[in-house]
This record gives structure tokens, C-alpha cells and sequence, in this order.
């Protein structure tokens, strides 16, 4: 019997789809849903360093006071000045676990001080700075040695500082030395050591304690050429293996290289952050139109 509808037309029928079609859309589900699944298995990298609303002032006093007795004296009456400088202003980023970020911008910008303020040696005057995991500091290398004891002294003097014990020293004393190649100076007193050797010994001290954190201020500038490619080897070597790094640095190549991402400061303000090329691209051009 045939069928029509009102307008005496044979009604649509829905064309169900052939076996192989069926199979097909079948496997494109189960596919996009097996990605999905994957992505939610990959747990997203922790933030471990969070800069928010940072801002950092500086006081000093205008006139100098020569002796002690003035100093009680302009005390008392209230006329010991000071004068605020605003280091950094309202600064905010975040670095992932296992990222690398660089810090960028002219001389006085602020990105040594931003870096002091990560190691704790400095606390913002305004905003928050969360850090996780052990930091490295190698903002100058050699600070903390004495300079009246020996190299292996300060071995164990300088791993102390930066929060080991010293079982765990002993442990990488023989790596460091390696390292530093100074095996035949390790029992000469620091004061009798160049600038590179202090260097290569503070450097060494450093990577070699596994930090999840490496805070490194234009230190890959200092020594020889050796020295100097035998420490963007080490940083390379540590990055792939996950440690996170944050890095001041005037070598945009370097910082290309080295970084995923970048904060650019200038005159204590953020200007840019993001993909390390983009903003070295716009930190780039700025100093350009300097020139003009």
C-alpha cells in the first residue's frame, strides 16, 4: 500500500547510514573520546613561583649626617628625611613547574632586585611572592665564601647556606671539585684565588645541590669561554631534566635560547610578558627607537 501525506507527496524517508559509515562514525567517537580521556590523565604543570601586584620602594636620605651626634640631633627635631624610590611597580607573572623565564629590560630597571626579592632576601612593600621547592640563588657568585678558609671549607660553608647537610655535600663533594676543576686548590684559602676560579667554585657549589629552582643574574658573563659554555651546558642539562629557571640576562640570544618565556621591566613597570620571542621582538624594537 503506498502512503502519501496531505498534500498527496510520499513522505521523507530518513536514509539510514550503510554499515561502513556506521563503523566509521563509530571509531571517530571512540577516538575523540580517547583524547579527551588522555588530557585529562596529563595533570597540568603546578605554578611554583607566583609574582602578584608586586611593588618594591627604597628609602634614602638626601643629606649626609657625618657623625652620630648630628644624626641624634636631626633625629629628635624631625628632620632626618627620607626619600621613597619606587624599584618596581605592580608587577605580576607566574612561572610552571619546569619552565624557563628570563628577566629583560635596561641597567636599573629592576630585575636584580626582583630577583633578590624571589630568594627571600628582600620582601615586597606592597603584593604577595609565593615560591615552592628548593631554591639555588646565583646572583653572585662566591657571596657567603670566607675568604681566610679553603676551598673545600667552603665546600661545606656555602652548601650550609643554601640549605644542605652536610652528609648530603659529602655526597657531591667529589662532583663539584669535578666540576670546578680545581683539584689541585681545593686546600688553598679563598683570598689566594682569581675572580674565575671564585667563580667556577660558586658556580659548581650551586648546580649541584638539585634545586627545583635556579635563580641565575648574568653570572653565564663571567670567566673564560670554557667556563662560560661549560655553564650554558650545565643550565641546558638542568632544564631538561625539569628545574625550574628564572634569569636575568642582557644576551637576548641567550635568553632566546635558554627561555620559554620573558618579562620585560622597564623603568620599574612591567611592559610585556609572554613567548620569550614576542617579547623580546617588542623589547627589541624600544631599544631601537632609543637610538633615534
Amino acid at each position: 500500500m503506498e502512503i502519501k501525506n496531505e498534500n498527496n507527496q510520499a513522505p521523507e524517508v530518513e536514509q539510514m547510514p550503510s554499515a561502513p559509515e556506521a563503523e566509521k562514525a563509530f571509531e571517530t567517537t571512540d577516538a575523540t573520546t580517547a583524547q579527551d580521556e588522555v588530557k585529562e590523565q596529563i595533570p597540568e604543570p603546578e605554578t611554583i613561583i607566583e609574582v602578584k601586584n608586586v611593588s618594591m620602594d627604597f628609602y634614602s636620605r638626601d643629606e649626609k649626617v657625618d657623625n652620630l651626634k648630628e644624626f641624634f640631633i636631626r633625629l629628635i627635631r624631625g628632620k632626618l628625611e627620607k626619600k621613597k624610590t619606587r624599584i618596581l611597580n605592580n608587577i605580576s607573572f607566574s612561572v610552571k613547574k619546569g619552565e624557563s623565564i628570563a628577566l629583560i629590560g635596561h641597567n636599573g630597571a629592576g630585575k636584580s632586585t626582583l630577583l633578590k626579592m624571589l630568594t627571600g632576601i628582600y620582601s615586597p612593600t606592597e603584593g604577595t611572592i609565593k615560591v615552592k621547592g628548593k631554591v639555588a640563588p646565583l646572583l653572585n657568585l662566591g657571596a657567603g665564601f670566607d675568604h681566610e678558609a679553603s676551598a673545600k671549607e667552603n665546600v661545606y660553608l656555602n652548601g650550609a647556606i643554601l640549605g644542605y647537610s652536610r652528609k648530603e655535600l659529602a655526597k657531591k663533594y667529589d662532583e663539584i671539585v669535578d666540576f670546578a676543576e680545581l683539584h689541585d686548590h681545593m686546600h688553598i684559602p679563598i683570598k689566594n684565588f682569581s675572580s674565575g676560579m671564585v667563580a667556577r667554585l660558586g658556580f659548581a657549589i650551586a648546580i649541584d645541590v638539585d634545586p627545583d629552582i635556579l635563580l641565575v643574574d648574568e653570572i653565564l658573563s663571567v670567566g673564560d669561554e670554557n667556563f662560560r659554555r661549560k655553564c650554558a651546558n650545565k643550565i641546558d642539562e638542568l632544564r631538561k631534566k625539569g628545574v625550574t629557571f628564572v634569569i636575568v640576562s642582557h644576551n637576548i640570544g641567550q635568553v632566546k635560547s635558554l627561555c620559554q618565556k620573558a618579562v620585560w621591566i622597564e623603568n620599574s613597570e612591567l611592559m610585556a610578558y609572554g613567548e620569550v620571542n614576542e617579547v623580546c621582538e617588542k623589547y627589541q624594537k624600544y631599544c631601537e627607537s632609543l637610538k633615534h
